[in-house]
């Protein structure tokens, strides 16, 4: 199995605080508690490189990872339930927007989506802004470990048809997909 180590680099509230990196980034877009932290740790395989928990909205930074020196994670607050201010919310909206479309590094978004639930209100507003600004993404579906086998292929051509573009299912479980997400992330680093 392909296996690349991963380094917590920095957090950053703003763009202008972030890394000077060379390397191409992957920020992870999400409902709070979908999986991106568990996402982190599974492709990293260290369990306690990025900070899971079962409360939502824990994630208030950009948090950036280093896989080998191939490729940056930014590990991005997630949208939806979140219990702070909105005086908060609205900062994190402007700094998270100004890092997405003045970001070089980006190679493209990865957007998750829970298997277990229906693509949600404020992920089809993601995409919508997504799309406006015309930037390139792809879909990660998590959680694919907590439904039936037989029903896995119907949720990712659902979340196909709906959102269009490549649809990659993932679990943080059992690791199963790692691999042909590290394959997947490498070729865009490289293409």
């Amino acid at each position: 199995m392909k296996q690349l180590n991963a380094n917590f680099i920095i957090s950053a509230e703003k763009l202008s605080q972030c890394p000077d990196f060379p390397f191409a980034e992957f920020p992870l877009l999400g409902r709070s508690n979908v999986g991106k932290s568990s996402f982190i740790n599974a492709l990293a395989n260290n369990k306690k490189i990025a900070k899971t928990s079962n409360t939502p909205g824990k994630t208030r930074l950009i948090n950036f990872f280093n896989f080998s020196d191939k490729f940056m994670i930014a590990d991005l607050p997630g949208y939806g339930y979140a219990k702070v201010s909105r005086e908060a919310q609205a900062r994190w909206q402007k700094y998270l927007e100004e890092y997405l479309l003045n970001r070089k590094q980006i190679k493209s978004l990865i957007q998750f989506i829970d298997a277990r639930h229906d693509i949600q209100k404020n992920d089809f507003q993601m995409r919508e802004w997504v799309e406006a600004y015309n930037l390139p993404i792809f879909t990660v579906v998590t959680k694919i470990d907590y439904i039936s086998g037989s029903k896995i292929s119907g949720v990712i051509s659902n979340v196909k048809k709906q959102f269009g573009g490549d649809v990659l299912p993932f679990s943080a479980v059992n690791r199963r997909y790692c691999e042909d997400v590290i394959e997947y992330l490498l070729n865009l680093v490289n293409n």
